[in-house]
């Protein structure tokens, strides 16, 4: 194996692209927009399991350096009062302090990666700087439209500019509306509105009576959208709402005027404002505000083609209520680029990668359309989703199988499609 094309220069592709360079495999990120950083404003949340994969290739401190931590949940009903507090989920009893290294410790002695919180531009700029020092090629403005397999395996990528490239494999890691995923199987499903926007926000100054505790998240489950808040370093509360809401265009999600951001405001404040809780006056004292739709794929039946290959949104979308889509992403390179390196083609490969990640993923995008459904009801006309078998939340340690994940780097990929990479 000598070269990747990967298509994305989001988290997936340039996580892709630190991990191929780490397995000994070079590659080229191609990115459609000018620039990057989509989103800009929101944030979000990266556990343990994520953080993990960041440190299998040696990715981690750059993370830690510009995020914060999070040790304790604490959950608030419609009411304003309280129903509980608790460690925040594979927290390690992390005191996480500046470094962020934490105070537990893992079985192998190894500190404790806690959860972290961050702007998705944050993340986005720490990966991009961590590519460039390790040699990583990124080029902007390559929009994907087609895609050519020679008869030797070596692919072609042909992008909107009239460029093209050659590699020995492409990696489709452009996201939920997935070019490539189009390429290696037309008939692939569309994502699927939840009937759901996610709206983030930044409050400068919160009374003290609102505002969450230091290292505290505080969710507040209100009669018709729940609100999530966290206090960074500096006293500012970050504040996400899950709120119910059609598909909206780019245009109508904009909120880059003062109007837009008004009107946004005043959504997320209109469905808390008959609450006792103290979410409404949060988002009132708030701006930095961003809507996004929220999407999920229920199951995308074909991941690779070819000399070609799906990961991270682009291969299983999941609703955001979990949180989890950045940590999967990341995941999903590292096990990617282990494959790779350890088989001797590109399809072996990539049937491997596919038989250790895709009945993770799936059960993360089922908790995720779960906990979608525990906050709002489905849209009309969409059936619900069957349950899934819960007997694997938990292993015998009593370790959530979802944050208790990790990839043995040094141990090579056998033939066994074992939960663990």
């Amino acid at each position: 194996m000598r070269h990747a094309l990967i298509i994305g220069g989001g988290i997936a592709g340039t996580m892709t692209a630190i991990s191929l360079q780490k397995a000994g495999i070079s590659s080229t990120v191609y990115e459609a927009y000018p620039a990057g950083a989509d989103d800009a404003g929101a944030f979000l949340v990266l556990f343990h399991n994520g953080l993990e994969a960041l440190r299998t290739v040696d990715a981690h401190q750059a993370v830690l350096d510009v995020s914060f931590p999070a040790e304790r949940v604490e959950m608030l009903a419609h009411t304003g009062d309280s129903l509980g507090v608790r460690p925040v989920a594979g927290g390690g009893n992390s005191g996480g302090g500046s470094s962020g290294t934490g105070n537990g410790r893992n079985s192998d002695g190894r500190s404790f990666l806690g959860p972290r919180t961050l702007r998705r531009a944050t993340l986005y700029r720490a990966l991009h700087d961590q590519a460039a020092r390790r040699g990583v090629t990124i080029e902007h403005g390559k929009r994907l439209v087609a895609a050519d397999t020679a008869p030797d395996g070596r692919v072609t990528a042909r992008f909107a500019d009239g460029t093209h490239a050659e590699g020995d494999v492409l990696v489709g890691a452009d996201g939920l509306h997935s070019v490539t995923r189009t390429l290696i199987d037309p008939d692939a499903p569309a994502p699927r509105h939840t009937g759901q926007i996610t709206v983030c926000g930044y409050a400068p100054s919160v009374p003290p009576e609102a505002a969450p505790a230091p290292g505290t998240y505080r969710m507040i489950r209100g009669r018709r959208a729940l609100l999530g808040c966290t206090m960074a370093p500096d006293g500012e509360v970050w504040w996400f709402a899950n709120t119910p809401g059609q598909q909206l265009s780019r245009e109508e999600l904009a909120t880059g005027t003062p109007e837009g951001t008004a009107r946004w405001r005043d959504h997320v404040v209109s469905v808390l404002s008959e609450d006792a809780s103290p979410a409404a006056d949060i988002v009132r004292a708030s701006g930095g505000i961003v809507a996004t739709n929220a999407y999920d794929v229920a199951r995308i039946p074909v991941w690779h083609r070819g000399s070609m290959v799906l990961l991270g949104d682009a291969a299983h979308a999941a609703a955001p209520n979990a949180a989890q889509g950045a940590s999967m992403a990341i995941e999903d390179s590292v096990v990617l680029a282990k494959c790779l390196r350890d088989l001797p083609s590109a399809g072996e490969a990539f049937a491997r990668f596919e038989a250790l990640r895709r009945d993770r993923v799936e059960a993360v995008v089922e908790r995720s359309a779960q906990l979608n459904d525990q906050v709002l009801p489905r849209p009309a006309g969409t059936p619900a989703r069957p349950r899934q078998d819960d007997s694997r939340q938990d292993d015998a340690s009593g370790s959530d199988w979802l944050l208790a994940y990790r990839i043995d780097w040094d141990t090579p990929v056998g033939d066994d499609a074992s939960a663990n990479a």
